[in-house]
């Protein structure tokens, strides 16, 4: 297993380039067909056996890592403190949107961007109506998340990298460390006294959970990632989406990366859709969790933990209490 893991990490460190990487690295040089094949299965089966996917989803996972890598400039935004012990094997893997924050990350930052004039109210109105269909139905629409890629990625088309950095940064400490939760910031910052990595990986911008992570002191965060040439975005996408599977496959190539025994680490998330995510690793945790993801942690005899003020409230009895009243009330008035 060491093994495997030393030779994930070198394909990683290689940004993802298999033919590069086979050649260069595996067995040089390859001048045959066969042994293009051979070594090809080599990585296949170590990416098989070791995380449970195959060779072409991990390696848009590294694409994802090595872009989130090159976004912020060094592959830890947070260094790890001098002082604790690390514990170099472990980690803690965090979704963003209803588990360290409240509500969407990306209507935060669409509504920034729109007050900016960095995106018009035409191409903030269909992020708007996504967003209340999802509060609506309580779950989220595959052809809605396709079509808001397309949609974002059209939206930053030639439009400056670091302007949006910078908006990033003013809407996080402005606007989204109101809306986080203490517990789980808390969560977080137990993991990284334990000397452990503590890593944001959710389907929002990268920018995003970069600029969270930084002001945080998490180690460093990942997320969907949009290509950049000469200072513009060029309207196409690094790697895939954070979403789902997605998250998955971008947690293999990190742990990969940083050679990390995905059994000793943690993963926190409060959507069913990330269930990929918290099934890799040893620690999976609900984190104010909707109901079909309740139901699955239940079952399984995973931690839930519940921060939400509304939910805390109606399990101590007082919303049912006030109903009660209000009931008795139209009773007597009824009489």
């Amino acid at each position: 297993m060491s093994d495997q893991r030393e030779f994930l990490a070198q394909w990683s460190q290689s940004q993802g380039n298999l033919r590069r990487f086979l050649e260069e690295r595996v067995m040089p040089p390859l001048d045959d067909d066969a042994q293009r094949t051979a070594g090809r299965a080599a990585a296949a089966a170590a990416v098989e056996e070791t995380f449970g996917i195959n060779i072409d989803d991990f390696a848009l996972g590294v694409d994802s890592v090595g872009g989130a890598f090159e976004t912020a400039g060094r592959q830890k935004i947070t260094p790890p403190d001098p002082e604790v012990p690390q514990d170099t094997e472990a980690a803690a893997f965090f979704d963003v949107d209803n588990t360290l924050i409240q509500g969407s990350s990306l209507i935060l930052l669409a509504q920034g961007l729109f007050k900016k004039r960095f995106i018009t109210l035409s191409e903030l109105a269909p992020a708007l109506r996504k967003q209340i269909r999802y509060r609506v139905s309580g779950s989220e629409n595959a052809d809605d998340i396709a079509e808001g890629r397309e949609q974002a990625l059209a939206i930053v088309k030639g439009k400056s990298v670091e302007e949006l950095k910078q908006a990033c940064r003013e809407i996080v400490d402005n606007r989204m460390l109101q809306k986080s939760y203490a517990d789980t910031i808390e969560l977080a910052s137990m993991h990284l006294a334990a000397g452990q990595q503590v890593w944001l990986v959710s389907a929002t911008p990268v920018q995003i959970g970069q600029a969270l992570a930084e002001t945080l002191g998490f180690t460093g965060a990942l997320g969907t990632v949009a290509e950049e040439e000469d200072g513009k975005f060029t309207g196409r996408l690094v790697g895939d989406i954070l979403h789902g599977p997605g998250k998955k496959h971008a947690v293999a190539a990190l742990a990969a990366l940083q050679q990390l025994d995905l059994s000793k680490c943690t993963a926190y998330s409060d959507s069913v859709n990330d269930l990929p995510m918290l099934n890799m690793v040893g620690s999976p945790v609900a984190v104010n969790p909707d109901r079909a993801l309740r139901k699955h942690a239940k079952a399984q005899g995973w931690a839930v933990r519940d921060y939400r003020s509304v939910r805390r409230v109606m399990r101590a009895g007082v919303v049912p209490a006030v109903l009660a009243a209000a009931g008795l009330w139209w009773w007597r008035r009824r009489r």
